[in-house]
């Protein structure tokens, strides 16, 4: 497909500016204007229209095809909300606004506060977080907090080796140790190495629950007493929390901190960067730590606060604002009977494909999962076949790639997440495509190791792609860069 550049005719325009209202010319210096025009791409309107069109549909996305990524989901971003997150009332709204001119934006994080309160059972919220990282570094950043304020120099936190991978780096970025807790057979905390690390320099337990095998940690409240009779607090990455929805609050079961994240749970954007929200709550007397400002309702008006021993700013403001508006929409829409069914059914839809697909490929976990679970491509090392060619093949099916090789205690990973917003169509079309590629495997490997045959571009070099860029030129000539980063 040729570029913007390359399909340019001069003399060609989508678009007229109006003229200029004034006639006393430009007011820059003569001295600042171009010599020559910025040299953009020329084209009429139906041309730009037809090339735009069509670089839209080469992309995958949920709104084109299902997407079982799991771990950290693309879900359905309903338009309803993004028609309310686009009302002029929170789109042209500014945060530096008099708060009297404001009093419904304000009203609206409250209301969000007081609901993820509501579902998490951790009274108080924080909305400044953009990312589910960045909120388990806030949860970081208040337990150290906790622990300092009472004297004591605990530095260590735990995390199972079923836990997110951005866990151990929101440690460190804390200026804490982070210490490795295996799994036994089951997948689960192994208790005895947990109660063995579990020590006086211990600040944290920071533990996803369900785990990233899909499993719910049926020990639990043990762990979360195990922990606090240590004196540490306990935190839950939340990023797994669709799982729970209506039916356990982390509050509830003994967790101390814990994050959300609004795109996962409660349906706003992921991807690209960004937007994203991943507002942190925390037990009641560890509210006064938390960062940003949090919006409380003094007879009919809201306010904006700060803690007393806040950890300071994370971003400006509150955060994302229109994704919070999203996540709020999201939440009344279901209500809490809503919610519920929402979890059930993507926990219904993960287990249905779990019990189609354990037939044809190795799923080392036994019994039911939650919202996802982990397969393993080991089995097809025989023929030739990682799960890396799985994941290429099923895009040959219109299907986007799941997440591979993660979690690490899986060899050979594949990690599935079908949510709640899928049809049984669309888990049968998915269940027939493994089915298919596990008989190429070992009939017709070449096929897997060549995919995928249709998509707009083939199996890329990863390696050489990584250290060797090859850009186009508005000339329309290539920009060859030897290394990455020169």
């Amino acid at each position: 497909m040729s570029t913007l550049f390359g399909k340019s005719r001069s003399g060609r325009r989508a678009y007229q500016p109006p003229p200029p209202a004034s006639k006393a010319g430009p007011r820059i210096a003569a001295s600042r204007l171009r010599k020559k025009g910025p040299g953009l791409p020329e084209m009429g309107e139906l041309d730009l229209l037809r090339h735009f069109v069509e670089l839209s549909v080469k992309n995958h996305s949920i709104a084109k095809g299902f997407y079982p990524l799991g771990s950290c989901t693309m879900k359905y971003n309903p338009v309803l909300n993004e028609t309310i997150a686009g009302l002029e009332g929170f789109a042209g709204s500014h945060p530096a606004q008099d708060a009297r001119d404001t009093q419904g934006n304000l009203e609206l994080l409250w209301q969000l506060q007081e609901a993820l309160a509501s579902i998490t059972g951790l009274p108080a919220v924080s909305l400044q977080s953009v990312a589910g990282a960045q909120g388990e570094f806030v949860g970081m950043l208040v337990a150290r907090a906790y622990h300092e304020e009472r004297g004591e120099n605990r530095l260590k936190v735990l995390i199972p080796d079923s836990a997110h991978g951005t866990n151990p780096a929101s440690v460190r970025m804390a200026g804490l140790d982070a210490v490795t807790i295996p799994s036994g057979d089951d997948g689960l905390v192994d208790l005895d190495s947990l109660a063995e690390a579990l020590d006086t320099d211990c600040a944290a337990l920071m533990i996803t629950n369900p785990n990233t095998l899909g499993l719910f940690e049926r020990d639990i409240r043990r762990i979360c007493e195990m922990a606090h009779e240590a004196g540490a607090l306990v935190y839950m990455d939340g990023a797994n929390m669709n799982a729970l929805l209506g039916h356990v609050r982390p509050g509830d079961i003994g967790f101390d901190i814990m994050h959300l994240n609004l795109h996962k749970t409660f349906g706003t954007p992921h991807g690209g960067g960004g937007p994203g929200a991943g507002p942190v709550a925390v037990r009641e007397d560890l509210a006064r730590c938390l960062p940003g400002s949090q919006i409380r309702k003094i007879g009919k008006n809201f306010e904006a606060f700060r803690a007393e021993k806040s950890v300071g700013e994370m971003q400006a403001w509150w955060g994302n604002y229109s994704i919070l508006v999203r996540a709020l929409a999201y939440i009344l829409r279901y209500g809490g009977d809503g919610l519920a069914d929402v979890s059930a059914a993507a926990v219904l839809a993960a287990n249905y494909l779990q019990a189609e697909l354990r037939e044809v490929i190795d799923i080392p976990s036994k019994g039911l999962c939650m919202h996802e679970f982990v397969a393993s491509g080991k089995f097809l090392r025989p023929f030739g076949v990682r799960t890396l060619d799985v994941a290429k093949r099923l895009l040959d099916f219109g299907i986007h790639a799941p997440t591979i090789y993660f979690p690490l205690i899986v060899p050979e990973a594949l990690m599935i997440e079908p949510t709640e917003t899928e049809t049984r169509e669309t888990l049968d079309g998915f269940i027939s495509a493994m089915k298919q590629i596990v008989r190429e495997a070992e009939e017709t490997p070449e096929l897997l190791t060549s995919a995928p045959q249709t998509t707009p571009v083939g199996r890329l070099d990863e390696v050489r792609a990584a250290k060797q860029l090859c850009l186009v030129a508005p000339c329309g000539g290539e920009v060859l860069i030897e290394e990455a980063g020169s």
